[in-house]
């Protein structure tokens, strides 16, 4: 019994494995920076080409804090400008001990980015009511000052052109999330000796439904690159900045941009010599690296080709690239680009080949007449003619799961469930008009789309009918509960991770980011009371019938554990099957290898009691 679950994917690989944030280009263009996750700390990694890396951060624990998190950290000719404890940090890049450049702010701070003088850093700030970009002068003696407020409710990806001069962002309004309508802004900066102030600003994106992001000024000043999705798929565009004149260098059914969940996403970069961009190009979930000129003639980089899932990339002054990297059996890297590929870092010990591992296919399904996407791993091993499967729900809802490394998916693989990863209508990646089926939605076509993933399975002899599992976390774990009240006896068991069992308390008790989504993805209140109350799983508990479990984390701020205390108490009074688990020291998600390792093991266990042997 021990050998039919046993694999080369250990629980401990997956409590050490490494996340990679971000990865620049320091501008001497040899230097290499990124940051780590370990664990639950933040670290961040300076590699000059030729020495050995130093962790430069110390013992801080680096993280932006807006938010989700994301946008960690920036470097400039002397410095890495870093977040951490809800201030910035500076550290000398080749030497010396962290300082902190900002006091404590009562909120939180990410994407900082140093101006070309080094002299200023701007940033976003957020305190839950309040959001603006700041700026703060590098030698920390000042206090830092709101550059740009009340303009709108959010703000990101704040830049600096190449002379000091100007800055552009994106920003946007409630009820609007950011992949759905945005403003890209350029300003004119009043630079004193003491302060900066805004002298003008105009808005060159902008327009219903529209989304813009990702500015990035060239480095001869002439140009602002940015993505935006007029034609309903998000692409690369230029605006001459001498002229005022736009144009769109790509076009076609892919995507070259993602949705802003976090701060600090970057999707492209400039070359040196100003005359291309290097950028990411999303094809149904196969992410690859391209170069693309001002002429729109898109390059392929054949030393990236085995990489399906790339990000954030960067495009140094002496022409290396560089960019974090990985496909369904490589784990993820920070991989260089020179005259060859050079691993800078590795998420893993990769102590695996890829023949060990389960490679990804992707597959598709019609719901309604329309074709619905998903990520198919098959079993590596097989205990009986059909295998039990894993439908897999991301989180968001407006997200995507690409061709990358997933240790989670391989975990269960290796172990001989199929699993299936679903991008139901609703996922980002195929263009706005898949992306917005959702809205008003919420809960129905999203659930109807992972039942029929299951179905298929299932008709195709790819898993076995009566040992199907959903699981999912966030809004995934709400869908799970959806499809256990909704369609009962379809899956064996449900797996819900900090899930959301009641759409009234999530809209009154969420952070402000996602204050207004629900009036999106469900409706306004109390117009919509109706709906909330019918597509809140709480509220239908009685129809649970299948085995759950049950994770969250206490800390959790997004979607608070009462949730699921509530529909954990509805399903013990009736005595469905089920564990539960609370983590005292985690938020959204787990951070620490302990839980890891403790949420792994009950796991397996529970698959095996309520599926398995059931």
């Amino acid at each position: 019994m021990k050998d039919q679950f046993s694999s080369p994917v250990t629980i401990e690989m997956l409590s050490g494995e490494k996340k990679f944030r971000d990865v620049k280009w320091a501008p001497d263009g040899q230097t290499l920076v990124w940051c780590e996750q370990r664990g639950p700390q933040g670290v961040v990694v300076v590699s000059p080409k030729g020495h050995a890396t130093r962790d430069v951060s110390a013992d801080l624990n680096v993280r932006g804090s807006v938010g989700y998190g994301g946008g960690e950290f920036d470097v400039s000719e002397d410095w890495v400008v870093f977040v951490a404890d809800s201030r910035l940090w500076k550290v000398g890049l080749h030497t010396g001990a962290p300082s902190p450049i900002t006091p404590a702010h009562p909120g939180g701070i990410a994407a900082p980015e140093i101006s070309p003088d080094q002299k200023w850093v701007i940033y976003t700030f957020s305190d839950g009511v309040e959001d603006a970009i700041a700026i703060a002068p590098m030698h920390g003696k000042n206090w830092p000052q709101k550059l740009v407020i009340d303009r709108a409710d959010f703000y990101m990806q704040p830049t600096w052109s190449p002379d000091g001069r100007c800055i552009a962002w994106a920003q946007w309004r409630q009820p609007a999330m950011p992949w759905d309508e945005t403003e890209l802004c350029l300003a004119k900066l009043k630079i004193g000796s003491e302060s900066v102030e805004v002298e003008s600003v105009e808005v060159i994106a902008s327009g219903h439904d529209l989304c813009s992001q990702c500015p990035r000024f060239s480095p001869d000043g002439m140009w602002l690159a940015y993505i935006s999705d007029p034609e309903g798929f998000a692409h690369i565009w230029v605006r001459n900045l001498k002229t005022g004149e736009s144009k769109a260098l790509t076009s076609g059914d892919l995507e070259y941009g993602g949705p802003a969940w976090v701060q600090g996403l970057r999707f492209l970069d400039w070359s040196p010599d100003s005359k291309e961009l290097l950028v990411c190009a999303n094809e149904r979930g196969v992410v690859r690296l391209q170069r693309v000129d001002l002429n729109g003639t898109v390059h392929a980089e054949p030393l990236a080709e085995r990489y399906t899932s790339v990000g954030q990339p960067t495009w140094s002054k002496l022409g290396y690239k560089a960019f974090i990297g990985s496909s369904s059996t490589v784990s993820t890297r920070v991989v260089v680009l020179d005259e060859r590929e050079v691993v800078a870092a590795r998420a893993t010990a990769e102590s695996l080949t890829p023949d060990a591992l389960s490679e990804m296919q992707a597959i598709s399904w019609k719901v309604d007449g329309v074709d619905v996407f998903g990520n198919y791993y098959p079993p590596t091993k097989l205990a009986g003619e059909l295998p039990p499967a894993i439908i897999m729900v991301h989180g968001g809802p407006t997200s995507q799961r690409t061709a990358s490394f997933d240790a989670r998916n391989q975990f269960f693989a290796t172990r001989g469930f199929a699993v299936l990863d679903v991008n139901y209508r609703g996922s980002t990646g195929y263009g706005r008009e898949y992306q917005d089926a959702l809205r008003g939605e919420w809960g129905i076509v999203d659930v109807k789309d992972l039942v029929e993933g299951a179905k298929h399975l299932a008709l195709a002899g790819l898993a076995d009918p009566e040992k199907l599992v959903i699981l999912g976390g966030s809004s995934g774990g709400y869908a799970v509960l959806q499809a256990l009240t909704d369609y009962p006896g379809i899956f064996k068991a449900g797996v819900c991770l900090y899930g959301i069992g009641n759409l009234f308390s999530l809209a009154m008790g969420t952070h402000k980011f996602e204050a207004a989504y629900n009036d999106i993805l469900v409706g306004p209140l109390p117009e919509a009371s109706k709906l909330y109350r019918e597509r809140s799983p709480l509220f239908k508990a009685d129809k649970i019938q299948d085995a759950l479990a049950v994770y969250h984390g206490k800390e959790d701020k997004v979607v608070p554990i009462d949730q699921a205390e509530g529909i954990v108490a509805a399903i013990r009074r009736r005595g469905v099957p089920h564990t539960y688990h609370v983590y005292e020291n985690e938020g959204h998600g787990w951070r620490h290898p302990e839980n890891i390792k403790h949420f792994y093991t009950t796991l397996l266990q529970f698959l095996q009691e309520r599926v398995i042997f059931a």
